[in-house]
């Protein structure tokens, strides 16, 4: 079976994508030679429907708004696990976590489960060029610590040399000393390399677009995005889009009466970073101060529009390149977030 070329074919990768935001990229301009269409898959970190096309109105997020404006926008999808890595893996592979036997960080699924199929491998055997930059599948043992490589592509994945500094000590507080908190904007010509994981990996997409413009083979391209899952690590200049006295809070922060333990996340990774800590919030229902409360969904909220600037960029490369006419556009997330007032 040859890789779709027929509007039914648009609409079945978006489907089994479950995806948040779809374009389906116009079909009157196919790939000179091979006659079959390109795609861009845009993978983003814990999104959740905090975007205009969703009718946010706080929410800054005009790029994915414009692709979303002219594509198949789904209104009724549902991650299969909040988990990045059982997500991922099974839109990936069009199999449920039941099925791929992935709950957590901690097996292979061709080791465990089976040998399943991912699409990007679909696309390989059926003489596309697949590529992968950033987090596509998630990094560890469940992507058998090769983000499921060679099967799925056709040479090794790239990461953004500066995705190790996510987590240590490259946030100013206002002591003027560094310290890795969970809220984190920052100037960007004073992070280590100058530079942050998305902006690195727009960066690379680029220019294996621009490779990939003269090849003789069709693409498939896969661009993991890690914003705005935590730390919240982004250009200090997206806050001031998000005023702290527009913020507001969430509408149910209490822990519903007779909530079984098992049900409740007490957010053990939120709690380890500095600033967390600093708040002696008690475990595991502590609530969070109200400011606190804010100040996180600013980050949040600024941390979306931040991911939105380096879509644009994508997407006007690949308008530039003019490919943008022969080229599938898929756009979504692994799970959502959740931004309740209890940690």
């Amino acid at each position: 079976m040859p890789p779709p070329r027929t509007g039914r074919g648009l609409l079945w990768l978006g489907l089994v994508l479950s995806s948040v935001c779809v374009a389906l990229g116009s079909e009157t301009q196919a790939n000179s030679t091979t006659d079959a269409l390109n795609v861009l898959l845009i993978i983003v970190d814990d999104l959740r429907p905090s975007l205009g096309c969703y009718g946010d109105k706080l929410v800054r997020s005009p790029n994915i708004d414009q692709l979303a404006s002219h594509s198949l926008l789904f209104q009724n999808a549902f991650a299969q696990q909040a988990v990045c890595a059982p997500s991922r893996v099974s839109f990936l592979t069009g199999r449920r976590p039941d099925t791929t036997r992935l709950y957590d960080f901690n097996s292979y699924w061709r080791v465990h489960a089976g040998n399943f199929s991912t699409i990007p491998q679909y696309f390989k055997e059926n003489g596309y060029v697949t590529m992968s930059v950033g987090k596509v599948f998630h990094p560890g043992i469940s992507s058998n610590h090769t983000d499921d490589s060679p099967y799925s592509w056709s040479f090794p994945p790239y990461h953004p040399s500066s995705e190790k500094y996510e987590n240590t000590k490259t946030c100013r507080g206002p002591d003027g000393e560094l310290h890795a908190n969970l809220l984190c904007p920052v100037d960007v010509l004073d992070v280590p390399e100058g530079t942050l994981p998305d902006k690195q990996s727009t960066e690379q997409a680029i220019r294996l677009l621009e490779k990939m413009k003269t090849s003789a083979s069709p693409f498939f391209l896969a661009v993991g995005y890690h914003k705005p899952h935590i730390p919240f690590r982004y250009p200090k200049e997206f806050q001031k889009l998000y005023p702290l006295e527009n913020i507001t809070l969430a509408p149910d922060p209490e822990v519903p009466d007779g909530l079984p333990p098992v049900a409740y996340n007490p957010w053990m990774d939120i709690r380890q970073r500095e600033d967390v800590q600093a708040l002696n919030i008690s475990v595991p229902y502590g609530p969070i101060p109200v400011d606190f409360q804010r100040k996180i969904r600013q980050s949040y909220f600024a941390s979306v529009s931040y991911l939105d600037t380096q879509v644009g960029r994508l997407l006007s490369a690949l308008d530039d390149l003019q490919l943008a006419n022969s080229t599938i556009i898929a756009f979504t997330s692994d799970h959502g977030f959740l931004m309740r007032t209890n940690t």
